[in-house]
């Protein structure tokens, strides 16, 4: 898996490169890029419905920790917006394309970091953070996007995909984990 980390950064890292003028800008569009806050309210009703399913305190804890992390303060850059695991394309083990453009915009790139807690554990997690060389903070905001996505995800989606409702529970508990470990 370590492969496809460093793969998938890679693309990260050149879709960061591409020159963002006349790119939709998250605050414009609503799209992923925009600080954690504007996820809160939706995030603290989710935790709230999904009391007895999961570690609502450690949720809370976690998310909260996030919140705290210093807004992307720089030039907006493209992202993604939906790097999540359905959105990888495997062949013979190997990832081999990225799907599902329509939430492609620019500002903070700290969303396309929620594949890190969807997809990989432990040393590609690893590969994956340095191969982009995220700094502390875009990290934070990068698991937090990715806790609010599942946890969302969740009440919505309970009873009626359970795919997906399996995969936002192994989500969440890889950023719980990892907030536990990292703080």
């Amino acid at each position: 898996m370590g492969d496809t980390a460093v793969s998938l950064a890679g693309f990260v890292k050149a879709l960061q490169q591409i020159d963002p003028a006349g790119g939709p800008l998250a605050e414009t569009h609503g799209l992923r890029g925009l600080p954690l806050l504007t996820r809160d309210e939706a995030v603290r009703e989710a935790i709230g419905a999904l009391n007895g399913r999961i570690d609502t305190k450690l949720a809370l804890k976690a998310w909260q920790a996030s919140l705290e992390a210093p807004d992307w303060h720089r030039l907006p850059v493209w992202f993604h917006g939906d790097l999540l695991p359905g959105n990888v394309l495997f062949y013979q083990g190997k990832a081999h394309a990225v799907i599902d453009f329509g939430g492609l915009g620019v500002g903070d790139p700290a969303c396309d970091l929620m594949i890190a807690w969807g997809l990989f554990t432990g040393q590609s997690r690893t590969a994956f953070r340095a191969a982009l060389g995220v700094d502390e903070a875009t990290w934070r905001r990068g698991r937090g996007q990715a806790l609010a996505q599942a946890l969302i995800f969740l009440p919505y989606y309970w009873r009626t995909n359970p795919t997906g409702v399996q995969r936002a529970l192994w989500a969440v508990q890889q950023v719980l984990a990892d907030f536990q470990v990292n703080g």
